[in-house]
């Protein structure tokens, strides 16, 4: 799971943990600090893959771009399956313009 700094927390990292599911989380600058005020009681850092962490960003411009279909941003459709064809349409419709772009 690839996740932003509003994600680091104890809480998720422990239920990310248990589940057995990869986190790449940054930590957040005040979570750093107090972890080295704290010293050795104060545990190691969390594993973070910066390589990893870069492919988030193709994520974030995908919704970003996905976002611009009105009927997505609202979501007008308020049954499941009516909402996943639309944002499968839209995706469809994206892809479709980058291959023939």
């Amino acid at each position: 799971m690839l996740g932003d700094k509003a994600y680091s927390s104890r809480a998720i990292r422990h239920l990310l943990r248990r589940r057995g599911i990869a986190a790449t989380i940054p930590e957040r600058r005040d979570q750093a600090a107090n972890r080295h005020r704290r010293g050795a009681l104060g545990g190691r850092p969390p594993a973070f893959d910066k390589v990893a962490y870069r492919d988030r960003n193709v994520v974030e411009r995908c919704f970003a771009r996905l976002k611009q279909f009105r009927a997505i941003a609202t979501r007008f459709d308020k049954l499941g399956d009516r909402y996943r064809a639309g944002v499968v349409l839209a995706s469809l419709i994206l892809w479709l313009r980058e291959s023939t772009g």
